[in-house]
């Protein structure tokens, strides 16, 4: 069974990722997050990526943080010089809600022969931003507009494009640290018209928010920036 069938299909629903930026985290903060969290159900497994990526590190990175954790560790690449070797499986993204063709196409292309080198499992993902309310690091670093939050239709249409397009799992995100989250209304919708699983990610900093995230369909959610500021968080939501 590959980890994607394992993990978004047969497994349990309504869980949570931990994403570790290693532009924000340092060895310490991984294993204050680790003691936290390596035994929490709750938390199905470990994104590495980055927007960015000033250092140059991160294959030692991902080693350490494979070496110290039994969960699934899946790399989130903002570009091709983010995969490396050691990961159980990539989100093998699209951003599918830009027109930019670096990031529809080009990096998907510098990154496959890497991705088969490696032997890493790969997880065609569509990547969708959405507005929250400021301009996040991903939507100045892509140069792509993201989707209103207002416009339901919209978003249904483009997640309809991406299931149709073979797409296995759909990425709905507000942007690292966003003021607002993807609204509820989009996850709703977005979730009565298509069957593959749904993350949603981005400006989830409160126990209402991740509820109201669940509560309108979203199948995982994935926490970062509040981790990083406060690693006790999931702890008191999730006791």
């Amino acid at each position: 069974m590959s980890l994607y069938e394992k993990l978004f299909l047969e497994g349990e629903k309504k869980k949570v990722f931990i994403l570790l930026d290693p532009d924000k985290v340092d060895d310490e903060k991984v294993s204050q997050i680790l003691s936290k969290y390596e035994d929490e159900e709750k938390v199905v497994g470990f994104l590495v990526g980055s927007s960015l990526l000033v250092r140059s590190d991160i294959q030692d990175f991902v080693k350490k943080l494979k070496g110290k954790t039994r969960k699934p560790v899946i790399l989130f690449p903002g570009s091709h010089c983010q995969v490396v070797e050691g990961a159980d499986a990539i989100l093998f993204l699209s951003l599918l809600s830009g027109r930019n063709p670096q990031y529809l196409i080009d990096e998907q292309v510098r990154m496959a022969p890497l991705v088969k080198s490696y032997g890493i499992e790969p997880i065609p993902t569509a990547y969708l931003l959405f507005d929250s309310g400021k301009t996040t690091t991903v939507e100045f670093v892509t140069g792509t507009r993201p989707l209103p939050g207002d416009k339901v239709d919209l978003a249904v249409a483009h997640a309809l494009a991406a299931e149709y397009l073979g797409f296995k799992l759909l990425y709905l995100e507000a942007g690292s640290g966003a003021l607002n989250p993807v609204p509820g209304e989009i996850v709703r919708s977005i979730k009565e018209n298509v069957k593959i699983p749904v993350i949603v990610g981005g400006g989830l900093n409160s126990k209402e928010k991740i509820i109201n995230a669940f509560d309108s369909g979203a199948d995982f959610v994935v926490i970062g920036n509040k981790l990083e500021e406060d690693p006790e968080f999931l702890r008191r939501i999730y006791g």
